[in-house]
């Protein structure tokens, strides 16, 4: 059982306006779990659904005021999001990445949204930062990602990787950037490559869906070309270079992992 809740500083609910809840999902997340929730600090409700951290993030969410839950049998982001979605309250919910950032001025446009009529959901405008640099072409930006909803009109689909949020009704775009600070170093753009690389791989057999050499090699070509080329990868520097490498390596392996797991 979770300890009880420690006072944070939140927004008290207002009279006039819906109420906000965000949840994240965390695994071995200590270098940002603080910085994450602490952003996140107008919101009235926050859950974090962690997979079995080994480090001292799930000691640090419960000390900036999340109720936690510990999950360790994973079976992929979209379950995971959804338990996490399951675990909520608020009339509207916010789905944050652990090494995502809302900023002071995306926060006061998720509160303005979500108490006027019509929408269903918002897809926010997601900016990432690849080895230190903010990309803006290359496909990276703009990300419009659908992460705000109303509870009670959204699910989660249950993919292993590049899960969606699934909303029903009419959904809106806000303007204010959600910050991705995911690739840091170049250990972390090499982790990423391999995880999503053979998940999807996997994805891929699981739908009967075709790999090998000559598909990968073809694919891999065509997504370099389209993020360097014809999406002005150039024109972020060295990052969208080795940006556009990243993305043609990942559907590289992807294409042939699935192609040989399929020979054997």
């Amino acid at each position: 059982m979770n300890p009880p809740m420690p006072d944070r500083p939140a927004n008290p609910p207002m009279p006039d306006r819906p109420t906000i809840g965000a949840f994240v999902i965390t695994k071995d997340e200590e270098a940002g779990i603080t910085e994450c929730l602490g952003m996140l600090r107008f919101c009235d409700e926050i859950v974090v659904v962690d997979g079995g951290s080994a480090d001292r993030t799930v000691e640090l969410a419960r000390e900036a005021g999340a109720n936690v839950v510990v999950r360790r049998d994973w079976q992929g982001f979209g379950v995971q999001k959804q338990r996490a979605l399951d675990l909520m309250s608020a009339d509207w919910v916010l789905s944050i990445d652990a090494d995502e950032r809302v900023p002071e001025a995306l926060a006061a446009e998720i509160v303005a949204a979500v108490g006027r009529p019509g929408r269903a959901g918002y897809r926010l405008n997601r900016k990432t930062m690849f080895l230190g640099r903010f990309l803006r072409h290359g496909g990276w930006f703009p990300d419009h990602v659908l992460r705000l909803a109303r509870r009670a009109a959204c699910r989660f689909s249950d993919d292993v990787v590049h899960e969606r949020m699934l909303v029903s009704g009419d959904v809106g775009r806000l303007r204010t950037p959600l910050l991705h600070y995911s690739y840091p170093a170049v250990d972390d753009v090499l982790a990423k490559l391999r995880l999503y690389a053979l998940a999807t791989a996997g994805v891929r057999r699981e739908r009967g869906k075709r790999g090998g050499l000559a598909m990968a090699l073809v694919r891999a070509a065509f997504t370099f070309a389209k993020a360097y080329v014809f999406r002005a990868g150039m024109l972020d520097g060295w990052q969208g270079l080795v940006a556009a490498v990243y993305r043609a390596e990942e559907t590289f392996w992807r294409y042939l992992a699935a192609g040989r797991e399929r020979d054997r």
